[in-house]
């Protein structure tokens, strides 16, 4: 399963009303350190496929989600569990520092 791109009409019930976690990637197409993350998430998404669901959020699309859950740079993933963020995770984290950080929430 890819990534799923949300935006402010989506994301209620893509990951607010989600059954299963989230990883939410705050990004931009001008983001190079997002460009750089990119595989790494996409790797994720196929690899949980099912146990956890993967989106991504572009912010100069949707910037009042960045400015809701208080996205000061990019990228920044958000774990969200049952509704709410568990899991903030700045920056270009290596994949197996995501993985631990989502496993948790499975």
């Amino acid at each position: 399963m890819a990534t799923l791109q949300v935006n402010e009409s989506t994301f209620d019930k893509e990951v607010i009303h989600s059954t299963i976690a989230v990883l939410v990637d705050f990004w931009a197409p001008w983001c190079a350190p997002c460009k750089a993350l990119m595989p790494t998430i996409e790797g994720i998404a196929d690899e949980m496929s099912g146990k956890i669901k993967v989106v991504k959020i572009n912010i100069d699309e949707s910037p009042l989600l960045a400015t809701q859950f208080g996205i000061m740079s990019i990228p920044t993933l958000l774990i969200f569990h049952q509704g709410k963020v568990a899991e903030q995770i700045p920056g270009t984290p290596k994949k197996d520092k995501i993985l631990s950080k989502i496993n948790p929430y499975l």
